[in-house]
């Protein structure tokens, strides 16, 4: 997102509330346990809004994931932008360890000038974390991503 498009976030003036709800998935191959810390928020185009998302590393190993998103309806997601979400970068989660990580988004306001949109009150925003390959080396017990990045230079 480029700084001019941050120009107004303000709340719609007569704006509809949406009720934007959360969702989370792991991988089959991803052993995090990952959810969202709330059900769902309400806000009206413009407002921004921070969600958090809970992962836990249950393992005896350090590992490092990504997420990728979804919205739903599809048509949605042209409105939905995050300003700053743990889905742009990997996550790395070493053993036993548990994380908050936030999602700062908005719904811009043209989705008010949409007629395709104008019945939709819900929004679903999911996340399914994968598990990332080949950049995991163990030393002591932990695994160390920078070894294997040095080894392969």
């Amino acid at each position: 997102m480029e700084l001019e498009d941050v120009r107004d976030l303000s709340p719609a003036v007569d704006g509809r509330v949406l009720k934007i709800t959360f969702t989370a998935d792991v991988n089959n191959e991803m052993p995090w346990k990952f959810k969202p810390q709330q059900q769902s928020v309400k806000v009206v185009p413009g407002e921004t809004a921070l969600a958090f998302y809970k992962a836990t590393n249950p393992t005896n190993s350090a590992i490092t994931g990504v997420a990728t998103y979804n919205v739903f309806p599809p048509k949605a997601g042209l409105y939905f932008s995050k300003i700053q979400c743990f889905c742009f970068e990997q996550q790395r989660l070493r053993a036993g360890e548990e994380i908050d990580m936030p999602v700062f988004f908005f719904i811009d306001k043209d989705i008010l000038r949409d007629p395709s949109m104008d019945h939709v009150n819900h929004i679903t925003l999911s996340y399914t974390f994968f598990k990332t390959e080949g950049d995991e080396t163990e030393v002591d017990g932990a695994y160390d991503v920078h070894a294997v990045k040095s080894a392969t230079q």
